[in-house]
């Protein structure tokens, strides 16, 4: 409860100077403690992944060739005949690469979650759930809202072969009558290289965002 966590802050030896020095005031409240979350969350900025580089002409760390891959498994995801993972995802102009909107992606014939339908009520909802980010999504296992791809290579292959038509699928899953995109183990390995291209392991390893006790 805000009580005991603004308690707990309150009677520790470093925050009420903290506040002081932050807010002029070493009184602490849920507003303060709200308003120094926020601060924080406003510096958590990814952007220096090997293909953050590369959009921006700075070397990326990779060979010739690897830049050649990373660019090829970009060009597929981009694709609406190959990957088609942008209209979902967004490309180099959308920085979190999400559009922030809910989907339906084939996963179930018949969806056991209903997802946003729990929320909203409306039967054409069912089985839709939030794009995530592709940053540093090499972190972020397992796959889907539950979990059930361990892997990247496994997300791939569902959305290559492993489409499931249902009522409310997402139209933008065009290929649902083929299983998916069908892409080749080429068209996969490059897709999956640029995919990993969205590490931003200086963002993982940074200490300003990591408990200094």
């Amino acid at each position: 409860t805000w009580p005991a966590a603004v308690a707990a802050l309150q009677a520790t030896d470093k925050y009420p100077a903290l506040f002081e020095a932050a807010f002029g005031t070493n009184k602490i409240d849920s507003i303060l403690v709200a308003k120094a979350l926020a601060q924080f969350e406003r510096t958590l900025l990814s952007g220096n992944s090997p293909f953050d580089r590369y959009l921006r002409g700075e070397p990326t760390g990779y060979t010739e060739l690897e830049v050649i891959k990373m660019v090829n498994g970009y060009g597929i995801f981009t694709s609406e005949e190959k990957g088609d993972c942008f209209h979902c995802h967004g490309d180099e102009g959308n920085v979190l690469f999400t559009d922030n909107l809910f989907h339906n992606n084939g996963l179930d014939a018949m969806p056991a979650d209903a997802g946003l339908a729990n929320v909203t009520g409306d039967p054409n909802d069912h089985g839709k759930f939030k794009t995530p980010s592709l940053r540093n999504l090499v972190f972020t296992a397992p796959y889907m809202h539950d979990g059930r791809f361990k892997t990247l290579e496994q997300v791939i292959n569902h959305y290559s072969v492993g489409l499931q038509p249902s009522p409310t699928i997402d139209p933008l899953m065009k290929s649902v009558e083929y299983g998916g995109v069908n892409l080749n183990p080429t068209e996969r390995d490059q897709l999956l290289f640029f995919l990993k291209s969205l590490t931003d392991s200086s963002f993982i390893t940074n200490p300003a965002f990591q408990n200094p006790n």
